[in-house]
């Protein structure tokens, strides 16, 4: 069987490919002709996908956004921008390279942007070398040191957001975790060029925050955002992780709950069985998202980003006053 990861909910998928591999077998070991038990079979798990996907649980979502065969990043970069056009740019000229955060200029259509986006790693050794997606201080402080080149030669800014958390080590504190989170959210909120925030995976805490100040913050369907992991908090209320679910819940973490605390701008559709399951339609989609938002952001002056840009998150939560 083709090499496929399942999640624990996506059983029945899991069942329904084991026979059709069963069923291929058959048809290689003799001369049977198994076509119609193949196109039944085929359109039973795209009926089982659509049902399972259309009844997600938002813990099921935040599982769903931690695939290991979700694109990241990278992948987003490569696959929606001009071939052989990415220039990947490192250091934040103070400390080191944090490969956890990567970013450089690439062309869309032929127009140069700059791209910011954590990236988690592909497999153990490489979710090893990208720290898996959580940064340290010089993370921050170099994305912010692209995004100041991005506004020098006025060029927009698309970040990728899809992290557990900035990195909770002593060193990444010692260095002020803090401060370059703090800095960061400060100095996004003036640059003068279109800014558009895109939650591909997971969005937890200051460490999606971190470059998530945008004129459009989008999230795709199956994603998260929120201060804290559903586990984590589990674990402060319950000391266990065993009330993720629950935490999950309550939380109110999904696209769907962010869009209906305008927390966020807007919510990108995923194909049926997730991004990780049809790649290139997620790439086509958000590709012609950026494309269309950039389009209405390039019709604003400077100063009117600016302005709106902080007007929508200032007015974002709920303030009472006692007499």
């Amino acid at each position: 069987m083709k090499s496929i990861t399942f999640l624990d909910f996506e059983q029945p998928i899991k069942e329904l490919y084991e026979q059709l591999e069963t069923v291929k077998e058959i048809a290689e070991k003799g001369d049977v002709d198994v076509k119609k038990t193949i196109t039944d079979i085929e359109k039973k798990i795209k009926e089982t996908q659509k049902e399972i996907y259309s009844n997600l649980t938002p813990w099921q979502q935040v599982q769903v956004s931690r695939h290991p065969e979700r694109p990241y990043t990278l992948a987003y970069i490569q696959n929606i921008t001009d071939p052989n056009t990415f220039v990947e740019m490192h250091g934040d000229r103070t400390v080191k390279d944090d490969k956890a955060m990567v970013g450089g200029f690439a062309k869309l259509n032929g127009e140069s942007i700059m791209f910011i986006g954590q990236q988690k790693g592909i497999n153990t050794k490489m979710r090893q070398y990208r720290n898996f997606g959580m940064a340290n201080p010089e993370g921050y402080r170099k994305a912010l040191r692209l995004m100041k080149m991005a506004e020098k030669f006025n060029r927009p800014i698309v970040c990728f957001i899809d992290t557990p958390g900035a990195y909770p080590g002593l060193e990444a504190e010692e260095r002020g975790q803090g401060e370059a989170i703090a800095r960061n959210l400060f100095e996004m909120f003036k640059i003068k060029v279109p800014i558009i925030c895109f939650i591909i995976g997971e969005g937890a805490s200051g460490g999606a925050l971190g470059i998530g100040i945008g004129d459009r913050v989008l999230m795709l369907e199956n994603t998260w955002y929120s201060v804290i992991s559903p586990e984590n908090c589990s674990t402060i209320l319950w000391r266990s992780w065993d009330q993720k679910e629950l935490a999950a819940q309550s939380m109110k973490l999904t696209a769907k709950d962010m869009m209906e605390h305008g927390l966020i701008d807007g919510v990108v559709k995923e194909p049926i069985g997730g991004a990780h399951a049809h790649p290139e339609e997620i790439f086509a989609t958000v590709k012609s998202v950026i494309v269309n938002s950039l389009k209405e952001l390039k019709k604003l002056k400077s100063d009117k980003l600016i302005d709106q840009r902080i007007k929508k998150f200032t007015s974002m939560g709920v303030v009472e006053e006692l007499n």
